[in-house]
């Protein structure tokens, strides 16, 4: 069959500045899907996106484009409002296992697709893997079932959900350019949008240890995907958040399971409650339920309870012991005094180097690799106590580990703090 467009004349025009016709957009996705269109002249359009950007209607387009090249899924028949948060990641972000289940003690149904790992970033579903017999992938059919009888879902988004994303992701990651605001956003909101979650909470993080490390391209994602969401019918707000210095007391899989059962439990470190508790306010209040306060839920058993049955509709065991790593390095503080400042990229380079992520899709992870950090800026600590203490299977890997921690903690003697981000910069 004859083409409705050559590849070369949008490559062209966009290399010119010129805007994309919705037509143009349409077809470009769809034949780069079905195969018509090479890697490599869609390598020179993404390229030329990345340099010359793309106009809102242009970026709402192409989102709809990759909508559009698979499946919409549909919970209407649960009968309670759909909510999901999405989190651009960062070091210690563990924010959607304790999140997802206390949504659900609190009245909304969580439809909470996820992805895995890549680089620095942990992923949610190599988290969840680390608890014994836990099963990622599930059909539509079996994810409802989970949302009827627990509310909450966690799961692998099937091969159905935006199948052009897919392709077009794989290719960013190895041609540069993954950082364009137009490409990031339609990415994550054509699964989101596909997902057919009624409301949508976006969790932005900026600083050292984020994906957008600079606080206003981390404000002008949010803004951007706000507006697809809004296009989409989708009731959408995204909160701009932290993440120069790690999330919680732990990076690594089997590491972070266990410290948001201890936020489940009423415990946890401070930030993670915090967090957990403003996003879990927000999602409730943007699917209009006034259930359940979370406070409430996390104190007095039931987010407990959801999690536990999630875990297990999933085949999981939640009484199981999670597993550790064969080897343990603790890292000592060399001077005593106030920690000042702790830089999140080297964390997660360094529960990365641990064998807590990855460097290549495809590639496994260890359960139990990664970091346990023993205090935080603006906490003291007396010279030879644990600062951090390196879990991981293969002893081989502490020395690299200990190469990225190079420079990551400053001690005063004086007391002084490094200033902060605050938790939550700003809301859209």
């Amino acid at each position: 069959m004859s083409e409705a467009f050559d590849a070369v004349e949008i490559i062209s025009a966009k290399r010119d500045r010129n805007e994309l016709s919705d037509l143009q957009i349409d077809w470009i996705v769809d034949a780069y899907t079905r195969g018509v269109v090479a890697d490599e002249q869609i390598s020179a359009l993404l390229m030329a996106i990345l340099l010359n950007g793309m106009n809102m209607r242009e970026i709402s387009r192409w989102t709809d484009a990759m909508i559009n090249s698979g499946e919409r899924m549909n919970w209407a028949s649960l009968g309670i409002p759909t909510v999901d948060k999405h989190s651009t990641g960062g070091v210690g972000d563990k924010i959607t296992l304790p999140l997802a289940p206390l949504v659900a003690a609190c009245g909304a149904a969580v439809p909470q697709l996820s992805g895995r790992g890549l680089g620095h970033t942990g992923g949610t579903l190599d988290k969840m893997e680390s608890i014994p017999g836990w099963q990622a992938s599930l059909s539509n059919e079996q994810m409802l079932k989970v949302l009827e009888d627990v509310g909450a879902v966690i799961c692998a988004a099937g091969a159905g959900l935006a199948p052009a994303d897919k392709k077009l992701y794989a290719l960013r990651d190895v041609t540069g350019t993954v950082p364009a605001i137009p490409l990031i956003a339609s990415s994550i909101m054509s699964k989101k949008i596909a997902e057919g979650t009624s409301a949508l909470v976006l969790d932005v993080k900026t600083g050292s240890g984020a994906f957008m490390s600079d606080p206003e391209k981390a404000k002008e994602l949010a803004s951007v995907m706000v507006e697809l969401g809004k296009r989409a019918g989708v009731n959408t707000r995204a909160l701009v958040t932290a993440m120069d210095v790690p999330l919680g007391l732990t990076a690594g899989n089997a590491l972070e399971v266990r410290e948001s059962i201890e936020v489940l439990a009423g415990g946890g470190p401070a930030d993670v409650v915090e967090l957990t508790l403003i996003l879990a306010r927000e999602m409730l209040d943007a699917a209009k339920v006034s259930g359940k306060d979370p406070e409430v839920a996390l104190k007095d058993g039931s987010a407990m309870d959801r999690w536990r049955k999630m875990v297990r509709a999933q085949g999981g065991d939640p009484g199981a012991p999670l597993p550790t790593a064969k080897e343990k390095l603790v890292i000592t503080a060399e001077k005593s005094g106030t920690i000042s400042s702790m830089d999140a990229l080297k964390v997660g380079v360094s529960a990365w180097r641990l064998g807590a992520g990855r460097a290549r899709q495809g590639e496994a992870v260890q359960a139990g690799a990664g970091i346990e950090i023993h205090a935080k800026p603006g906490e003291k600590i007396v010279s030879g106590s644990a600062l951090f203490t390196l879990h991981s299977d293969d002893s081989e890997r502490f020395e690299r580990a200990k190469q990225a921690l190079e420079g990551a903690v400053s001690i005063s003697e004086k007391g002084e703090v490094a200033q902060r981000l605050p938790l939550v910069i700003t809301k859209f």
